[in-house]
């Protein structure tokens, strides 16, 4: 038997996959799949979730006119077919790599993307945007919103289908469902059942029986129409989207892409409501590895293609394996500590608390708002809770954050992970703002750790902590020193500490820039400045005792910290304006992470870029002194 003649070489853009034969779809599927496996083998990144929607991916472009035809992805971890099959084959092996392409969809790198896409639960609500849009403008494109079982969860998936059938009659919503236990089984009679109902043979003849049903007398009507609605749905599972104003067809193999091609024609012919498909997909489909793995191969580094054996990183602990532990720890010395998170349990750690403690940890699904509430709830009747967040997902609850914790001085700990710049994962998942957003907060203790001791140290010291709230700030990455005798003593609250003295530089580090502080000193000393190197661990409430000395007894103090303006060097001028420290001649410098949203790339490359490795924190003393170099680094 002859091979086939490979096909996607011949599609550099959608419109090439549109000149195919209906019958060479599967063939293009394999194909795509084969070189999303080959191109995160060698870039790392989110292997699984594209894995299951190959077949999904290849029907959308070839029933769609894209970019025309909008279509916009959830979260993003599942577009790299898309950026296959969108012009962007010949950079694939850039993914998440410095000058490459994102990892997410990214509106300034094609025009294929029309939506950025990081966090869950966007989707529905962007693409209702574009269709109103498009409504004004009176045009007949079509826009579809692809959306996770998981990212479905969300409450802001719901309130966004709730408004679209009140405000569009055509928008179409694909429920990418990979793990859904509700999901009827998918086989030849429910395929069945989904071509016929989205064929307008069944709905020439359902518009017709509500037509004549609508004649009968009213108590028989109503039970008509209920009857009618729950024969089907009974068998596809979609009266909760029926009654929110779709159309619900499926549930569909997300895999048979003839199928697909067929069901997402017929979805475009409807004009009276919103559509909402359910495809069943497999994470991970087509490369054994994954679909055997836990996780499907969620998020992988570099691997081989053959056995699926992911390059080792160091064997440090992680600072997530630190704060796991740690909790576990104080859990064990108090039955009222109890943890939640949002999704994450094996991304925060708890996945290693609930194996200890299964009936105290509290896995709410992408809900970040009711996590932060849910905490509050418990805490305001006596529980401890440990809400463990990543710092830019967070960001979600804020208001919960001031209003359900902070105004009622309830004593949630919030633990957030990701603090600070996250490498190939870029802007959408670096935790920059964390420290000024719950700083501004009266009341609110923020703490950041330095090392794994210290972070250890911050999980007993919020335990201890049950009258106000409180969060403890850590990185992604490897724990930086060994564990110390005093790793479950608690910290004294609003309390520094020196590691080494000097006379000349002040280095007021808060947080993961510990290390590069000390090297810092160490060059600064070479040159014959002495360095005193400090700890700040916190940045609310401030240890002003230990600023009043390095302000005084220092020609030059550098505040240093792995956030955003705004954060923990704004709070030491504030307070040293306020203290009359400024006009004693003291040179203070703020070192932040820069006013912009950094791409990805390698953290050391990041750090650079952002003036907070070794030789830029030395540099920005040298220029205080008025000995350093402002364009290159000395």
């Amino acid at each position: 038997m002859a091979p086939h003649t490979p096909l996607l070489d011949q599609i550099k853009l959608p419109a090439d996959l549109r000149k195919l034969d209906e019958g060479q779809l599967r063939q293009v599927s394999d194909e795509l799949r084969a070189e999303m496996i080959s191109a995160v083998s060698v870039t790392g990144g989110h292997l699984g979730a594209g894995l299951g929607v190959v077949e999904l991916t290849v029907a959308l472009h070839y029933v769609f006119d894209t970019p025309r035809d909008v279509v916009i992805w959830d979260v993003g971890h599942q577009a790299y077919p898309h950026k296959i099959l969108t012009g962007r084959r010949d950079r694939i092996r850039t993914l998440r790599q410095g000058g490459g392409l994102s990892g997410f969809t990214r509106r300034s790198e094609s025009e294929y993307d029309p939506f950025g896409a990081a966090h869950a639960a966007t989707s529905i609500s962007a693409a209702l945007g574009f269709a109103v849009a498009r409504d004004k403008r009176g045009d007949d494109s079509h826009v579809v919103a692809v959306i996770g079982d998981g990212s479905i969860s969300a409450g802001m998936a719901y309130e966004a289908m709730n408004n679209a059938a009140e405000t569009t009659k055509r928008l179409i919503v694909i429920l990418n469902d990979n793990d859904m236990s509700i999901a009827p089984p998918v086989g030849g009679m429910s395929s069945y059942l989904g071509r016929l109902a989205s064929s307008k043979t069944y709905r020439r003849i359902r518009k017709t029986a509500k037509s004549v049903a609508e004649h009968l007398p009213a108590p028989i009507h109503d039970v008509a129409k209920k009857a009618e609605e729950y024969a089907r749905t009974m068998v596809t599972g979609g009266t909760f989207f029926e009654e929110l104003g779709f159309h619900y067809l499926g549930p569909f193999d997300g895999h048979d892409v003839d199928m697909l091609r067929l069901i997402l024609t017929n979805a475009k012919d409807f004009t009276d409501r919103p559509v909402l498909i359910h495809a069943v997909t497999k994470k991970g489909k087509g490369y054994a590895p994954a679909e055997n793995a836990a996780d499907k191969y969620h998020g992988v580094s570099k691997f081989d293609v053959i056995t699926g054996q992911q390059a080792k990183g160091a064997s440090a602990p992680s600072y997530t394996k630190v704060f796991a532990q740690s909790l576990v720890r104080e859990a064990e010395k108090d039955d009222k500590i109890v943890a939640i998170t949002a999704a994450m349990p094996s991304g925060t750690g708890l996945d290693l608390f609930g194996s200890k403690f299964p009936d105290r940890t509290f896995d709410v699904g992408i809900a970040e708002q009711h996590a932060v509430t849910f905490a509050a709830g418990l805490a305001a009747d006596g529980m401890k809770p440990f809400a463990a967040i990543y710092s830019t997902f967070l960001q979600r609850g804020y208001d919960q954050v001031v209003h359900d914790v902070a105004i009622q001085k309830l004593p949630v700990r919030f633990a957030m992970d990701r603090a600070g710049l996250v490498g190939a994962d870029g802007a959408t998942h670096a935790g920059s703002f964390d420290v000024g957003y719950l700083g501004a907060l009266p009341g609110f203790i923020v703490m950041a750790a330095a090392d794994g001791n210290e972070l250890s140290r911050m999980v007993a010291t919020a335990a201890a902590i049950d009258d106000c709230p409180s969060a403890f700030r850590y990185p992604r990455g490897d724990a930086e020193g060994p564990m110390l005798a005093d790793s479950a003593t608690p910290l004294e609250i609003g309390k520094g500490r020196i590691l080494r003295e000097g006379t000349s530089v002040a280095l007021l580090n808060f947080g993961s820039r510990m290390s590069e502080a000390n090297k810092a000193a160490d060059k600064l000393a070479a040159m014959g400045l002495s360095t005193t190197l400090a700890d700040a661990r916190f940045a609310k409430p401030l240890d002003e005792d230990l600023i009043r000395r390095l302000a005084r007894e220092h020609e030059v103090l550098l505040t240093i910290e792995e956030g955003a303006m705004g954060g923990f060097g704004a709070f030491v001028l504030q307070f040293m304006a306020k203290d009359g420290l400024l006009d004693r001649g003291v040179k203070i410098r703020t070192l932040t992470l820069p006013d912009i949203f950094q791409d990805h790339d390698k953290p050391e490359a990041m750090y650079a870029e952002a003036g907070l490795d070794a030789d830029a924190i030395a540099n920005a003393a040298l220029l205080a002194l008025g000995r350093g170099v402002n364009e290159a680094r000395a």
